[in-house]
């Protein structure tokens, strides 16, 4: 799709202060911000929900995009900038936490979820996106570039962990570019990535689901310790760890399937008076 790239000199007098707290870093390459919104294209009827769009410089590719477009954004001064300057999202702008937002008030059916995401909160963003995966089909945007390496890294490598293996269960992953620190306004101290993720055709996983994330986040809390060593504090002692060569492995060293019958193994042997162990 041609699009008719704005002067970028209009950046040198930006419009909204980067908060801190909130991890503020607004891109201000039209370019890279058009290659973002490129990423749905594969889904041109599906409706958008855009998090934390800043000061619009993905919001507006997306709208030349014709997209039925919702943005959520919790700074009220770029509420207050976008109010302004994109009249077309008049009533479809969204004063709320994203992680706190119930979506099911928004959408009964598919849609898709973009955004040059907070990078102090994008992982929990990620998860919150697994909670609805049978809504959305797609989900891309920008991240810090190491969060990106750790979501598409596979077994036996040292990046794999537990963002690895949840969110590869549901979602096919593609690193699309990396982005430099001189594209936003203020720079990151670190590179940032493009990310697309696609939903897979896994309907549900061959065992308890809450147990399985359980089991993923208690190995990986103790990375280079033996299976059998990092999962002691989901038994009791009464239920000793059962003789399975899989025990004597690391966490990065099993696959999603392998970690799909290590949860089937643990199961029966959990102890039931602590309900804290299938926590989310």
């Amino acid at each position: 799709m041609a699009v008719k790239i704005r002067n970028k000199r209009h950046i040198a007098m930006f419009p909204v202060r980067a908060k801190k707290n909130l991890g503020q870093h607004f891109l201000k390459d039209e370019e890279i911000a058009n290659r973002i919104a490129e990423t749905l294209d594969d889904f041109p009827s599906l409706p958008v929900l855009e998090v934390g769009p800043g000061t619009g410089m993905l919001t507006q590719f997306l709208l030349q995009r014709k997209r039925d477009l919702t943005v959520v954004e919790i700074d009220y001064e770029s509420i207050d900038y976008l109010h302004t300057h994109y009249p077309q999202l008049q009533g479809r702008i969204l004063q709320q936490d994203f992680l706190r937002m119930d979506l099911s008030k928004h959408y009964s059916g598919d849609f898709c979820v973009i955004g040059n995401y907070p990078y102090n909160i994008s992982s929990q963003i990620f998860f919150k996106v697994i909670d609805h995966r049978e809504q959305i089909p797609c989900c891309s945007g920008m991240i810090q570039k190491e969060v990106a390496e750790r979501m598409v890294a596979s077994p036996g490598s040292k990046t794999y962990g537990i963002l690895s293996v949840l969110l590869q269960a549901w979602y096919d992953i593609e690193y699309l570019f990396t982005v430099n620190e001189q594209a936003f306004i203020p720079p990151p101290k670190v590179k940032s990535a493009v990310v697309r993720l696609t939903r897979n055709r896994r309907k549900r996983l061959n065992c308890n689901e809450k147990l399985f994330k359980t089991v993923v986040k208690t190995s990986f809390n103790q990375r280079r310790k033996m299976l059998r060593n990092s999962i002691k504090s989901l038994l009791s002692e009464e239920h000793p760890l059962p003789v399975d060569p899989m025990l004597t492995k690391r966490p990065e060293q099993l696959s999603i399937e392998q970690f799909e019958h290590l949860t089937n193994l643990l199961e029966p042997l959990i102890r039931h008076a602590e309900p804290k162990v299938l926590k989310d």
